[in-house]
Formats: C-alpha cells, sequence, structure tokens
C-alpha cells in the first residue's frame, strides 16, 4: 500500500478527531468542588473595584466563595459557566455594579493528589470526588513490597494524618476522602 499526500490527510485528520474525543471535558465544564482554587477577573466596572474583586478565591469546605461586596456565593456542585453567570446576576440584582463581566478559570495544577513514597508508580493522581486514600494508592500501583501500610501519612493544609491502611481494609468507613493539592507518603517498612 502506498501513501500518498491525498491518502496521508484523511487519516491524519480522522486520527485528530479521535485524540480530541478521547481528552478529558476541558475545565470549563468541570463542576466545582470544595478545595477548588478559582481565579475571578472582573471587568465593566469602576477601576477602583476591579483591584477588589479580581483575584484567587478557594471554595470553602461548605462549598462556598466569600466575595467582596456580595459576600458567600455557592460554587460547589456549579460548573465555571454557572458560577461566573451567579455572580454577574447577584452583582446586579444587588445594584452594586450594573454590567459586570466575569471571567472565571480553575487552575489545572489544584485538582491533583500526590501519591508518593513505597508505591509502584509515584505520580500525581487526577482528583475525583469520590477519590479516597486508598483508591489513590491503588491508581499509584498499589504498595511496594517494602511498604509500611500501617502507617500512610496524608498531608493537607500544614496537617498530617496518619492511617493505617490494614485498618481501613477491615472498615472502609476509614478511608478518608481526598481533597484537590493533597499528598499521600507512603514509608517504607523498617522490619
Amino acid at each position: 500500500m502506498t501513501l500518498t499526500m491525498k491518502s496521508i490527510k484523511p487519516f491524519v485528520l480522522g486520527s485528530l478527531c479521535a485524540v480530541a474525543l478521547a481528552v478529558p471535558a476541558f475545565a470549563q465544564d468541570a463542576v466545582l468542588r470544595p478545595g477548588d482554587q478559582i481565579e475571578i477577573r472582573i471587568g465593566g466596572v469602576p477601576s477602583e473595584d476591579v483591584g477588589q474583586v479580581t483575584g484567587i478565591y478557594t471554595v470553602d469546605g461548605e462549598g462556598h466563595i466569600n466575595m467582596p461586596h456580595i459576600g458567600k456565593v455557592q460554587a460547589a456542585g456549579a460548573t465555571q459557566a454557572q458560577l461566573q453567570a451567579t455572580i454577574e446576576s447577584t452583582y446586579k440584582s444587588q445594584q452594586i455594579f450594573t454590567n459586570p463581566s466575569i471571567t472565571l478559570a480553575v487552575p489545572t495544577a489544584a485538582r491533583f493528589v500526590d501519591v508518593g513514597g513505597d508505591v509502584r508508580s509515584q505520580q500525581r493522581v487526577p482528583f475525583t470526588a469520590d477519590l479516597t486514600v486508598l483508591g489513590a494508592i491503588t491508581a499509584a500501583g498499589g504498595f511496594t513490597e517494602y511498604a509500611d501500610q500501617s502507617k500512610v501519612r496524608l498531608l493537607r493544609d500544614g496537617t498530617v494524618t496518619v492511617i493505617n491502611i490494614k485498618d481501613v481494609r477491615k472498615d472502609p468507613s476509614k478511608d478518608l476522602k481526598l481533597k484537590p493539592g493533597d499528598k499521600i507518603q507512603v514509608p517504607q517498612s523498617w522490619w
């Protein structure tokens, strides 16, 4: 079979389309969750108000972000487009700004969990709403034969929690749900 430029173009285009369909949804379609960081920019307002509103916001544990002039806004469970529309309409309905234009971006780095130490494949595991400590370790290939499963460390917001995975296997309710940006460290056993 001889390939020519005419036969290669449809093949390349078809391959690119297949790859595009296999790529996960853009962050614009992502549903926001507690712990997500959102970059918010505002336009269509007086210049002195741009600096007050524009910035990085973190969705709190209750699912809210705290916006200047309007207070708490429900963010968890909404897509970026929905949250953008909610913020714009709230500023308008409370007559704070007449024509605000909100732009949102979710940095993708905040939507991962790092798994390191004595696992088969140290890596950044993509965050999902149902991701747990054991699930993240499994996604990283599981424990090595030298791993100390009784002293797995979860680092979150400057706090360390030690988890005994043997207890988790006996009682799955002890398998802690993870948040974006969490770090799991599996130590080596010293026996």
